[in-house]
């Protein structure tokens, strides 16, 4: 096999990405509605005019809390193929997910000893 038979299919699926994004965009920006008025500009939520400032400060908590769950999404992406092809894997395999686990484990303790996930 030579690389050209192995990633033949990648180039493919990338050059079809880009042509089908470089469409949509032009097809958005040709075909898209483009009225300039004042209504356009102005934040829309729930089918309310906005009052006040639009300008909200948002705590941290929120963002340790998004953090996290992109640690543990992360944690799943890496463990669903390990778990797939792991029957016909070696045992350092194992020792190597195990350690990965474990130092996300360390990482979830110490936010919940700092007290990060208690929502006050």
């Amino acid at each position: 096999m030579s690389f050209y038979d192995i990633w033949s299919a990648v180039f493919i699926a990338t050059i079809a990405g880009f042509i089908l994004v470089f469409t949509a965009l032009v097809g958005a920006r040709l075909l898209g509605p483009f009225a300039r008025e004042r209504g356009k500009g102005v934040s829309y939520e729930c089918g309310m005019l906005p009052i006040g400032r639009n300008w909200a400060q948002v705590h941290v908590r929120y963002y340790i809390f998004a953090i996290m769950f992109l640690i543990f999404d992360v944690e799943t992406i890496f463990i669903f193929p390990w778990a797939v092809t792991f029957i016909g894997a070696n045992a350092y395999v194992f020792w190597y997910m195990f350690v990965f686990i474990a130092v996300l484990s360390i990482g979830l303790v110490y936010a919940w000893r700092r007290g990060v996930l208690e929502w006050k």
